[in-house]
């Protein structure tokens, strides 16, 4: 089964930036089309950012132009490029297939991702 770990979250100031990454152990982003969610406790999961296998990207409107999605097949990993970031942006950011499913039936830990002066 291939395992995801996200990481590069931490606290930041309003208007600042993190790059968060996304390590996969195996080849699935030249495969699936993949997605960047975030959590907030009390509330449903929501998708950020998506990336096809070709590569088209797609994003939510509260992070249009703000974030930036990426990948790098050879290395197994994603990205989540975060400017302008706002107090809003605070949650628990995860990677996993978009839509969620098989082959990847588990969410991982997440990266912790805080906003605030």
């Amino acid at each position: 089964q291939v395992q995801l770990v996200e990481s590069g979250g931490g606290l930041v100031q309003p208007g600042g930036s993190l790059r968060l990454s996304c390590a996969a152990s195996g080849t699935i982003f030249s495969i699936y089309a993949m997605g960047w969610y975030r959590q907030v406790p009390g509330k449903q999961r929501e998708l950020v950012a998506s990336i096809t296998s070709s590569g088209r990207t797609n994003y939510a409107d509260t992070v249009k132009g703000r974030f930036t999605i990426s990948k790098d097949n050879a290395k197994n990993t994603m990205y989540l490029q975060m400017n302008s970031l706002k107090p809003e942006d605070t949650a628990v950011y995860y990677c996993n297939k978009h839509p969620p499913g098989w082959p990847i039936m588990y969410w991982a830990q997440g990266t912790q991702v805080t906003v605030s002066s």
